[in-house]
């Protein structure tokens, strides 16, 4: 028997008051959707079909590859949006009903479902669904669970449709369900609608299903995992979870989190062992830090490697690459393509964008490279700017291994300074620098004596003599 799984993602989402669709809100930095197929195939469900709203097609792109795509032109219902997959289902598949919404849901739990499922078929060849439930906190607007003398589902109530009796039931329908391939053939086709909207209501599946006499089972998990995201407060839960869920992970695995309360790491990033984060340290995207390290506190970290023994302390590392043995900051800014062998120093206020450096170069401090290429060992003084852009091209800078480039100092692009090149202090360089040679592009200071007494009117103490008066607002008067 093949297992497919069956993702309902064409739900508005009205209550998230948001221009984007539902599902793509982000958890631990992925789309809601996006950690439900992970789950599935974490499962290893063999196929998935996802049935989705063409007024968001951009939910197709956040599935990965591999996802079938179907589309439920009409807002109708959990059951008419399962009724579009069944084209792509067969009468011998177990399917899996999941919600795009569930982004708590781990592939462990799955598994679970589908095994208690095929277990109680053995027990009970009348078995024709499991249905996941659970108890959260307020059960207030979810369908509850009322069973039989049993045990199993006896039906499965809205909450419109509670009777007084049953309005102290805790157990709530998770929106999870496993079906043979043929019950959704037999039932969906025969769903009526459920309300005045004129929703078809896959819970009506389990209805009819007990109805014929077939027998519902229920499969218990923890609302922390299975409960939707709906709104942005649960959306606030959900990330909190996740994030909790992450942390205990590194820490397992030989991590220091020293505040994990003011720690944020997203789902795809890895961290190596002994690596200590402090508090304020926000790890986004695909990032990989090595061991070793010391990340924060105050650094932002997105989709960048790091590799071991890097400190970044008060910084910001954007899709950088950064070798062993680097320190960054505090408050350094590596842009994208930004490149760092190691030993590197890169120190408070400096910025690189798109720079490759050399091993054991030292940019200490107010200073900016961007379109470089740096060698090995070279000192870049405070305040040197590469001019990079000339009004509408970028330019590179190459600067050679053993260069020492003074501080103050303007590499005008497209620049070289060769090996052991040495720039004087605020010098702006437009030509190259040969190997070993020592380049000074300044005026030399002139004194011009007695300038502000003849300019102003005043000597050096201060006092106006009868000369020109100074409108601090317009500057001097001629």
């Amino acid at each position: 028997m093949h297992v497919c799984g069956v993702i309902l993602a064409a739900g508005q989402g009205k209550r998230m008051r948001s221009s984007i669709p539902k599902v793509l809100h982000r958890v631990g930095g992925r789309p809601m959707v996006s950690h439900v197929c992970a789950a599935l195939r974490a499962a290893s469900v063999e196929r998935i079909v996802a049935v989705l709203s063409p007024d968001a097609p951009e939910v197709a792109e956040a599935l990965g590859p591999g996802v079938e795509v179907v589309w439920q032109y009409e807002p109708a219902g959990t059951g008419d949006a399962a009724r579009r997959a069944l084209p792509r289902l067969a009468a011998d598949d177990l399917v899996l009903v999941v919600c795009g919404d569930t982004p708590l849901l781990r592939g462990e739990t799955i598994l679970r479902l589908l095994r208690e499922h095929a277990a109680g078929g053995l027990a009970d060849d009348r078995l024709c669904a499991s249905v996941m439930t659970t108890e959260p906190p307020d059960p207030t607007g979810y369908g509850r669970i009322l069973r039989d003398e049993r045990g199993r589902v006896a039906a499965i109530v809205e909450q419109g449709d509670l009777s007084p009796a049953n309005c102290a039931i805790a157990e709530v329908n998770a929106g999870i369900y496993c079906f043979p391939g043929w019950v959704m053939a037999t039932y969906l086709p025969r769903l009526q609608p459920a309300n005045a909207q004129g929703e078809y209501q896959l819970t009506d599946v389990v209805r009819l299903a007990i109805e014929d006499g077939r027998t519902v089972q229920a499969v218990a998990a923890s609302a922390d995992e299975v409960i939707g995201v709906n709104s942005r407060d649960r959306l606030a839960e959900a990330e909190a979870i996740h994030r909790r869920r992450i942390l205990d992970r590194l820490m397992q695995s030989g991590v220091t989190i020293i505040d994990p309360a003011s720690t944020y790491v997203d789902a795809e990033v890895s961290v190596g062992r002994d690596t200590v984060l402090w508090p304020q340290t926000f790890l986004l995207g695909a990032t990989v830090i090595g061991r070793n390290c010391e990340v924060g506190p105050g650094a932002h970290v997105r989709a960048a490697t790091l590799g071991d023994g890097v400190r970044v302390q008060y910084s910001m590392v954007e899709e950088s690459t950064v070798g062993d043995n680097c320190t960054i900051g505090p408050y350094a800014h590596l842009r994208p393509e930004t490149r760092l062998s190691a030993g590197v120093k890169v120190g408070n206020y400096a910025e690189l964008k798109n720079a490759r450096v050399g091993e054991g170069t030292k940019i200490s401090h107010h200073s900016y490279l961007g379109d470089a290429e740096i060698g090995a060992h070279v000192n870049i003084g405070a305040g040197v700017v590469l001019v990079n852009y000339d009004g509408s091209v970028k330019h590179e800078t190459v600067v050679g291994d053993h260069a020492f480039i003074g501080c103050n100092a303007n590499l005008v692009a497209p620049v070289k300074v060769g090996d052991q090149g040495y720039v004087a202090c605020g010098s702006s360089i437009t030509d190259d620098v040969p190997r070993g040679a020592l380049a000074i592009a300044r005026q030399r200071q002139t004194n011009i004596e007695g300038w502000v007494e003849r300019r102003f009117g005043t000597t050096p103490d201060g006092d106006n003599h009868g000369g020109p008066t100074e409108d601090k607002r317009q500057g001097p008067r001629k």
